[in-house]
């Protein structure tokens, strides 16, 4: 059985190790045959004695690496070469031995194991592990083989264990009592303090949750976790009144929110401490007793009537004095006024409640030793309605009745309105007034509704008799003190077909025997009067004419005020004077006229020699000045001129002409007493020549 043979694996001797011999029926150990060996590692790992056919492994093998090697031998015939019998295969297997160590998979292991855990594959050596002792635990793992047997190998591995983490531990406050300030101004929300309970564990395992469960401020107060530090932050809830109550004593309470049952014997995971919070007094602004007051006026009270009032107070300790105000924006008008000291609001004008019903204004209430707090609060006063206007008619009333109506016809319905509301509501009545009662053509009938009838009193009306008739219908309202009112509706007589419809209203010319009417007449009178006034006054104007001055001596002073109907042009109109005559008096002209009138006659004026020598202004104004008042065709004119030299007074005392008139010429004043009565001294002073001259 040469076709197997077996070797065993990390030979150590010094020699080849023996594997096995080939031998074959044809050799007769003559030499004649030569051994070939080929396959897995022929000629490296293993050899052939070709002579003897002994086979050797010149190498330490490896089972690990490789455990069987299959070869191939042959005998040829060392002459020829030939093979003597046929290949064959054989195989080598490499016996196993114990040379290699148990290796772990990994380094170093990882595990976990919670805290207080029972028996396991890794047993726990110690009764409840804490983690809260020690978290990391280091532990050396060998594994032999060979049963643990002697001369058996071995391997070892580390492995980390940690312990994690369960709720096995309450929170704890650091300390049973704490304290805090705040003012009482805080809003609500505004946060006090922090408090903060330690819990051992780690994890959802260490969330707290802090509640208030008693105490003086249950409802003053709230706490509120924070998650991310995991404190309790103390907030104001509710206002806070110093005035009220200075201190507050709380019970905060820590909690777990997730437990373990298993761990409940270990008592109650939770923990209480106080909170002591002292609210500091803080300057507030006046309180009011009410957040907004109401109140109610007549419309008719009369100034410096007290309307009601309004209190506010210091809340603090110091009951600091208050005064009063009127926020003068919201009162423009000034219609209230308000006591500084006892807060009474009176009126200081006159109301009117149908041009205004309410009045909102605000009152400041202000400390008097810190000005800087105040308060405000709205009032609102409503003005009482009092029957103080009188009804009138909703409408202008103008109807018309015809010639052919019937008696007690409707002929308008009247309706009225009244800016005054009763409590009761409206209830007008209607009449005639008392003067035309008697003799008028109308009646008027109430309807008890606040609406009236006129009715027709007789049957016919002529329109050529009287073609207007105004009824005078008194309205009262009935109510205290009764208001009424007098209005008039105009009724006009008109001629109508026979379903009643207005066909004309305007009187025709009624036909005397004369062939005249009426309104013909009239006009002939009217033009006879008109010209009679026009000769009247014709002859009167021209008998004033030829009346003389009242004063005729130098003293007599008149001026004549000229209307012109044009607007002059300025500096620029060079048509009515030259003004380049004024700035060179060598340039007269002694023939040119004025030209802003037109002269009555036409007198060729004296001629004056020009002085050559003088170029001064006011010497040839002077001499103007002297040439007009000796002229007696020069009427007395008042004109303004702006020159261009200022003088330092004028020695004629006056530039105007008025006492240049020294002939009788006829003058006519009458106009004077048409210019009202700020001129009736100088009308009758000119006007009345006439009548002194004829007596």
């Amino acid at each position: 059985m040469w076709n197997q043979f077996f070797l065993l694996e990390e030979y150590t001797g010094s020699d080849y190790q023996y594997v096995g011999k080939l031998h074959s029926d044809q050799d007769r150990g003559d030499g004649s045959l030569k051994y070939i060996l080929s396959g897995d590692g022929a000629g490296d790992l293993f050899i052939i004695n070709e002579n003897t056919g002994d086979i050797q492994a010149t190498k330490r093998l490896d089972r690990e690496e490789k455990p069987v090697y299959i070869l191939r031998a042959q005998a040829v015939n060392r002459r020829t070469g030939r093979p003597v019998e046929p290949e064959s295969e054989f195989i080598i297997k490499i016996h196993d031995i114990n040379d290699n160590e148990p290796i772990f998979t990994k380094d170093v292991y990882t595990a976990t194991v919670p805290e207080m855990s029972d028996v396991g594959i890794i047993k726990t050596a110690l009764l409840n592990m804490d983690r809260e002792n020690r978290e990391q635990y280091q532990v050396v793992i060998q594994a032999k083989d060979m049963g643990g047997q002697m001369g058996g190998l071995s391997g070892t591995t580390t492995v980390n264990i940690t312990l994690t983490d369960v709720n096995d531990n309450p929170p704890r406050f650091p300390q049973s009592t704490y304290q805090f300030k705040t003012p009482e101004s805080s809003p609500p929300g505004t946060p006090i303090g922090r408090i903060k309970a330690s819990d051992a564990d780690t994890g959802e395992n260490a969330e707290i949750e802090y509640s208030i469960t008693e105490g003086e401020g249950l409802d003053m107060f709230d706490v509120v976790t924070d998650q991310e530090t995991q404190e309790g932050v103390i907030t104001v809830k509710k206002l806070l009144d110093f005035e009220k109550k200075k201190v507050y004593t709380l019970k905060v309470e820590a909690s777990n929110p997730h437990v373990e049952p298993r761990f409940l014997y270990l008592g109650p995971f939770k923990d209480a401490a106080t909170v002591r919070i002292m609210v500091e007094d803080v300057d507030e602004p006046p309180v009011f007793s009410k957040l907004a007051y109401i109140l109610q006026i007549r419309e008719d009270a009369q100034i410096n009537t007290t309307i009601g009032s309004v209190t506010a107070q210091d809340p603090d300790a110091a009951r600091n004095p208050v005064k009063y105000s009127v926020d003068r924006h919201t009162d423009m008008d000034r219609i209230f006024n308000i006591d500084s000291g006892n807060g009474s609001i009176f009126t200081s004008k006159l109301l009117d409640r149908e041009t205004l019903l309410w009045h909102n204004i605000t009152v400041i209430a202000t400390e008097i030793n810190n000005p800087k707090q105040s308060s405000r609060v709205p009032l609102y006063i409503k003005v009482l309605d009092v029957n103080d206007n009188a009804p009138e008619f909703a409408e202008f009333y103008e109807t018309f009745v015809c010639e052919k109506a019937k008696a007690d016809q409707l002929i308008q319905t009247l309706r009225a309105i009244d800016k005054d509301d009763p409590y009761s509501g409206h209830q007008f009545s209607f009449s005639l007034a008392p003067e035309a009662a008697s003799g008028s053509n109308f009646t008027i009938q109430d309807n008890k509704d606040n609406t009236a009838g006129i009715l027709t009193r007789k049957n016919g009306y002529n329109r050529h008799e009287m073609s207007t008739y105004l009824l005078p219908v008194v309205i009262s309202d009935n109510d205290y003190p009764v208001q009424s009112s007098t209005g008039t509706v105009t009724v006009r007589v008109c001629a109508c077909d026979h379903h009643g419809n207005m066909q004309s209203c305007h009187a025709e010319a009624l036909v005397h025997p004369t062939g005249l009417s009426t309104g013909a007449l009239i006009a002939i009178l009217l033009c006879i009067v008109t010209l009679l006034v026009t000769v009247v006054l014709f002859a009167a104007l021209r008998r004033q004419r030829k009346k003389e001055p009242l004063i005729i001596s130098k003293e007599d002073i008149r001026d004549n005020i000229v209307s012109y109907n044009d607007e002059g042009g300025g500096e620029e109109d060079t048509q009515a004077f030259d003004i380049g005559t004024l700035r060179n008096p060598e340039a007269i002209e002694d023939s040119k006229l004025r030209r802003d009138i037109v002269p009555e006659a036409l007198f060729l004026p004296r001629r004056t020699p020009a002085t050559r020598d003088n170029t001064d202004v006011r010497d040839f104004i002077n001499q103007r000045l002297k040439e007009n008042d000796t002229d007696p065709t020069a009427p007395p004119y008042d004109s303004l001129a702006t020159y261009a030299y200022e003088g330092t007074g004028s020695v004629a005392d006056s530039l105007s002409s008025l006492e240049s008139v020294t002939t009788d010429g006829d003058q006519d004043y009458d106009y004077l007493s048409d210019w009202g009565p700020r001129f009736k001294k100088l009308a009758d002073m000119y006007g009345g020549v006439d009548s002194d001259k004829d007596s």
